[in-house]
C-alpha cells in the first residue's frame, strides 16, 4: 500500500493511495490539465483511477472533480450534504452518497469515512486500508474529538493538517472575521493544536507522518515539522511535508 500528494493547501488539494491494483483519488482541486500532470509526476495515467472520494464542497477540495470525472467515467463518492451543497457540481457522472460513520470499500481499498467539525455542509474525512495496513487522513477540521482521536489511532501513515501557526494568524494581514474563521472550531487546526491530537493517539505502528494543507501566509515547514517532531521525539527530517506545488512523492507502507 502507498500514497502521494499530488498538492495540499488553499489553492489546491488531492491524494492518491494505491491497494493492490486500485489506485483512489481523494479530493480534486486543481484543473483538469494540471491533475493529469500531477499525476503524470507520480507515473500515474488518470485512466488508472478507479474513483474519487471526496471530503467536503470547497473549491480547493472539489473544482476539479466534475472534469475530471466527465472525461475518464469515474465514480464519485461523498455525503449528502455536500452532494446537496453543490448538486450542480456533481452531475453528469456516476455519484454514490455515503453514510459518515459507514466503511466501504472501493476494489482492493477499504475506506472508513468519519465526521469532522469544519464549516462546510457534511464534512468528512477518511481512513484508508487493504486490510493490514491503514492510512488515516485529517485536512480540514477546526478541532479535534474523541471520535477523531479513537479513529486515527493506530494508523501506519498519517496526513496531518499544520495549517497555521497561531501567532502568525493572529499577527497576519488576514481580515478579523476570517482570522475568526480559520482559528476557529470549525476552521483549520494550528501546528501546536495537531501536535496535541498526535500525542494522545496510538502512533506504535506509525512508519510515516505528513504535515498537510500548510497556509502560504500564516506557517512555515520548520515550524510544523518542530511541533510534530517533538511529539514523537524523532528528528525533523522524519516529518513529512505536503507543498502546495510539489505535493509528495509516493510513501510506501509496509
Amino acid at each position: 500500500m502507498r500514497f502521494a500528494l499530488l498538492g495540499s493547501g488553499s489553492e489546491g488539494n488531492a491524494l492518491v493511495v494505491q491497494a493492490g491494483r486500485t489506485h483512489i483519488l481523494l479530493d480534486c482541486g486543481f484543473s483538469l490539465s494540471e491533475t493529469v500532470s500531477r499525476l503524470a509526476r507520480l507515473g500515474l495515467q488518470a485512466e488508472q483511477l478507479d474513483g474519487i472520494v471526496v471530503t467536503h464542497e470547497h473549491g480547493d477540495h472539489i473544482s476539479g472533480v466534475a472534469r475530471l470525472a466527465r472525461k475518464f467515467s469515474l465514480p464519485v463518492w461523498l455525503t449528502h450534504g455536500t452532494l446537496r451543497a453543490q448538486r450542480a457540481a456533481f452531475s453528469g457522472f456516476s455519484v454514490n452518497e455515503i453514510n459518515p460513520h459507514l466503511a466501504f470499500a472501493i476494489g482492493d481499498v477499504q475506506v472508513q469515512p468519519y465526521p469532522v467539525p469544519h464549516d462546510a455542509a457534511e464534512p468528512v474525512q477518511f481512513v484508508f486500508g487493504d486490510g493490514e495496513r491503514r492510512l488515516g487522513v485529517l485536512t480540514d477540521a477546526g478541532s479535534a474529538t474523541p471520535h477523531i482521536e479513537a479513529t486515527l489511532s493506530g494508523c501506519h501513515a498519517l496526513v496531518l493538517e499544520c495549517n497555521h501557526d497561531a501567532e502568525m494568524l493572529r499577527t497576519g494581514d488576514y481580515h478579523y472575521t476570517l482570522k475568526q474563521r480559520v482559528g476557529g472550531r470549525y476552521g483549520h487546526l494550528n501546528n501546536d493544536d495537531a501536535a496535541a491530537l498526535l500525542g494522545r493517539l496510538d502512533n506504535s505502528r506509525l512508519q510515516h507522518i505528513v504535515a498537510a494543507h500548510l497556509s502560504s501566509k500564516n506557517n512555515v515547514a520548520e515550524l510544523a515539522v518542530e511541533a510534530l517532531s517533538g511529539v514523537l521525539g524523532c528528528p525533523p527530517e522524519q516529518v513529512g511535508v505536503a507543498t502546495q506545488a510539489l505535493g509528495l512523492d509516493w510513501r510506501e507502507i509496509i
